[in-house]
């Protein structure tokens, strides 16, 4: 399917060679934000907000735009998630949430825990030790289990 003259096409950001034009053009005196952005075909906008950029990153080259959720826990703390659940893989959500809150200073709900678990591909496994359940599981058509012969009705004829 052919696309039609600017269909279904989004803006592009400006190179960062224009970027370090306008840095260098300001750095040698070349005029005002205003003016600069009349020689440079943008808008005055544009060039305040390179210029604010720079001041916080300290980077000429254009800051790239991350979507989503930032996440709270750093490196550091993920580094100490991964261990704990490896040297004691039976820890509970709310046992990692309370070490990360004590020992890591981050603050998370359970929900969250588990998502950071996913993240980093853990799972909480449960003791293999223990003995089966004794109560067999319902079959998908919801008939009884034919594992044990029922003891006599409970009901009273």
């Amino acid at each position: 399917m052919a696309r039609l003259c600017g269909e279904d096409r989004m803006a592009r950001a400006y190179d960062d060679d224009l970027r370090r034009k306008i840095f260098e053009a300001h750095a040698k005196g070349h005029g005002s934000f205003r003016t600069l952005a009349a020689v440079f075909g943008v808008s005055l906008g544009y060039v305040e907000k390179i210029f604010r950029q720079r001041k916080q990153t300290g980077l000429v080259e254009r800051v790239r735009h991350r979507p989503g959720r930032k996440p709270r826990v750093g490196d550091e703390a993920q580094q100490r998630v991964v261990q704990w659940v490896e040297a004691t893989p039976d820890l509970t959500l709310a046992e990692i949430q309370s070490k990360l809150l004590n020992e890591a200073q981050v603050q998370l709900s359970r929900g969250r825990v588990w998502y950071l678990l996913r993240k980093l591909g853990l799972r909480l496994k449960k003791s293999r030790s223990t003995p089966r359940s004794g109560t067999p599981k319902p079959t998908k058509s919801g008939a009884r289990s034919s594992l044990k012969k029922s003891a006599r009705p409970r009901r009273n004829a």
